[in-house]
């Protein structure tokens, strides 16, 4: 079986419906459809069908017990595909484990890759699209602005009117809401929730439930301190960013940070999931404020120090100071509006758009 995540209308069903085309026969289920429902309720699909499809199916009453049952059961080589918006260990407390019965794979908004790929053009073109608009198919595909925008402020609406009801009161709605507008205007940087706590008058504690919602819910990841010991990272300052590099309210440094932060995460999470690679994205940061923007590791080992400059050239003391401390490392300052790529060992300088579209995906 396979779980497909991610964010709301990111396209994992129409990924599924694109799948399944290559199976002789198949069946979709949305538990948000009445007819839908009753068949799944029943048990009463097809047996024969080669494909399976439920989508949605967390919002089944026991639906972990109830797919391990549907997996069990089925008939060899019948293939599954289950579908959620949010992520399935959020529901680790309930009902019975699914472990060894699926692989998961988390669906992320266009990248500069995947644009190229499907539909050409130029890289800083793709760049400079998925930066205004964001990468989620609706808006980015919009046939122009205005549409892309009233897209977005739908969407913002929804997730805090339905998708956060699923984890919350409704009387937290309002400060949700001015969380995640605080958020916005703090991507790239350390998170304080001790500092959020005062500027918005709630809890420490309060305010850290909500970050785990909205992680839940795709909406912000975070970016932690790379460090070999990993309780110590979870223990240091963290950065946000969005999912959606539209939602970031800021300069257009802050949207290109984003943007790379996405396009990152959604190359390190397809390695992990597609090719079972342990390979973890973090930032470095010393005690005295010396920091990298990102850096990646495989099985615990530095492997690439990232910077990101709209238009600066000028190689950062703290990226090269860390370049030299770790030899074996690609150390990489990204310019986004960049003439003419450069090595200066032992940085090497590079176009981001380009760069950007080579990663795996």
């Amino acid at each position: 079986m396979v779980m497909i995540t991610g964010p709301r209308q990111v396209g994992k069903t129409t990924m599924c419906r694109q799948i399944v085309e290559g199976f002789f026969s198949s069946q979709h289920f949305n538990w948000d459809v009445p007819s839908d429902r009753a068949i799944v309720q029943r048990g009463s699909w097809n047996p024969m069908a080669q494909a399976l499809v439920f989508d949605e199916i967390h919002k089944k009453a026991r639906w972990k017990s109830w797919l391990k049952g549907v997996v069990d059961a089925r008939p060899e080589g019948q293939a599954l595909l289950v579908t959620g918006s949010a992520r399935m260990e959020t529901w680790r407390q309930s009902g019975d484990s699914l472990a060894g019965r699926y692989f998961s794979y988390r669906l992320h908004p266009f990248s500069v890759k995947e644009w190229l790929d499907q539909r050409g053009g130029s890289d800083e073109e793709a760049l400079d699209r998925l930066m205004r608009r964001g990468g989620f198919p609706e808006p980015c595909l919009a046939e122009d602005e205005d549409e892309a925008q009233r897209w977005r402020r739908q969407y913002f609406t929804d997730l805090l009117r339905e998708d956060v009801l699923e984890f919350s009161r409704i009387h937290e709605i309002n400060a949700m809401r001015l969380f995640l507008e605080s958020l916005r205007e703090r991507v790239g940087s350390p998170l304080s929730l001790a500092s959020l706590s005062q500027d918005l008058g709630v809890s420490s504690n309060t305010l850290k439930h909500y970050l785990d919602i909205l992680q839940a819910l795709f909406i912000v990841f975070l970016v932690r301190p790379w460090h070999k010991n990993i309780a110590r990272a979870v223990r240091q300052t963290p950065k946000v960013y969005f999912y959606d590099t539209g939602l970031v309210k800021g300069s257009e440094g802050c949207r290109f940070e984003n943007a790379v932060a996405a396009m990152l995460l959604k190359h390190v999470h397809f390695l992990q999931d597609a090719k079972g690679q342990d390979i973890e994205m973090s930032y470095l940061r010393t005690k005295d404020g010396a920091e990298v923007d990102f850096c990646l590791s495989h099985e615990k080992r530095l492997t690439h120090l990232i910077e990101c400059k709209l238009t600066d050239t000028t190689r950062s003391r703290a990226l090269v100071n860390f370049a030299e401390k770790f030899p074996d490392v690609t150390a990489i300052h990204l310019v986004k509006n960049l003439r003419h790529e450069e090595s200066r060992p032992p940085v090497s300088i590079l176009r981001a758009a380009q760069w950007l579209g080579s990663l795996s995906a």
